[in-house]
């Protein structure tokens, strides 16, 4: 029973991990390559040239040289959280219950927030393009504007990112600025609507409020998890699904069940996951300008 239990309660975890809205949902799933907690794979060559009219032969044999890449899985662990049998007694909800879905809760937002600091490009380049808001002053930084979300599309089309699967992640106040630039036009743009996101400028449109950090004065990104300074922005990102990837293994519970000294059951979890971009291409951001 014990055995059955714990399947339970790793299957309550596991149900929608990925919710409906999350930008995770449209990242190419390579979970069934995973060997070893590690995915091997190759980045592509270049791709050949193409001959019109052509008249000399024969033709030019080129050999396409791909990279090696092994992308190792992270762990996730949580810490372990005790429930007390006397506590338990006296409350009118189920605790351990609570406590369950609480690990499962930050295991979702962490690894997350892990997925949408590596699809934030690093720094502006040609295939990676950093922009700045330009809308008016609020407070210490300026709104985002529709001709921002435009010189984005513009970066992305100037190299050829495919125009299918381009998705915009806003930050919450990102999704503020567009509302107050139109209330009609943009109040409802984060809903998802029969399965699909809104549109605009050919982004399908997406929210979270873990976006990364980027350094407001040469617009680089932050390091994952460093100390926030007062020099530091928030950003809105933006990527073409076939670009980036994720990658899940189980999730396993440890439990130590009515234990003698502690008076109660003790319970963690730990998770492999990674999230990456595939050949850093297709990737963009929209930094907040500090005033």
């Amino acid at each position: 029973m014990a055995n059955l239990q714990k399947e339970i309660w790793v299957n309550q975890i596991k149900e929608n991990f990925y919710p409906d809205s999350s930008f995770l949902n449209y990242a190419k799933d390579f979970s069934g390559l995973v060997e070893n907690h590690a995915i091997n794979m190759a980045e592509a060559g270049v791709d050949p040239k193409v001959l019109i009219n052509n008249t000399t032969y024969p033709i030019k044999i080129v050999q396409r040289v791909d990279k090696p890449i092994r992308v190792e899985l992270d762990l996730f662990e949580t810490e372990n959280t005790l429930v007390r049998r006397p506590e338990v007694i006296q409350y009118s909800y189920d605790q351990l219950e609570s406590v369950l879905m609480g690990h499962r809760n930050i295991l979702r937002a962490r690894t997350a927030e892990k997925a949408a600091h590596a699809f934030a490009p690093s720094e502006d380049s040609e295939f990676t393009p950093v922009i700045q808001t330009t809308g008016e002053d609020i407070g210490a930084r300026k709104r985002l504007t529709i001709e921002d979300i435009l010189l984005l599309k513009e970066r992305f089309d100037d190299v050829c990112i495919p125009l299918e699967n381009r998705y915009l992640v806003l930050n919450p106040k990102h999704v503020s600025d567009l509302i107050l630039f139109d209330t009609k036009a943009f109040k409802d743009i984060t809903d998802i609507v029969n399965g699909q996101p809104k549109r605009i400028a050919g982004f399908s449109v997406l929210q979270t409020s873990i976006t990364p950090k980027y350094n407001s004065t040469d617009a680089t990104k932050k390091p994952f998890s460093e100390e926030i300074k007062a020099t530091d922005t928030f950003c809105s990102f933006a990527f073409q699904g076939d670009e980036v990837m994720k990658a899940d293994r189980e999730i396993y519970m440890y439990s130590k069940e009515d234990d003698p000294g502690e008076r109660g059951t003790i319970v963690g979890f730990d998770k492999r996951f990674i999230a990456v971009p595939i050949r850093n291409k297709g990737l963009g951001a929209i930094v907040s300008t500090k005033v």
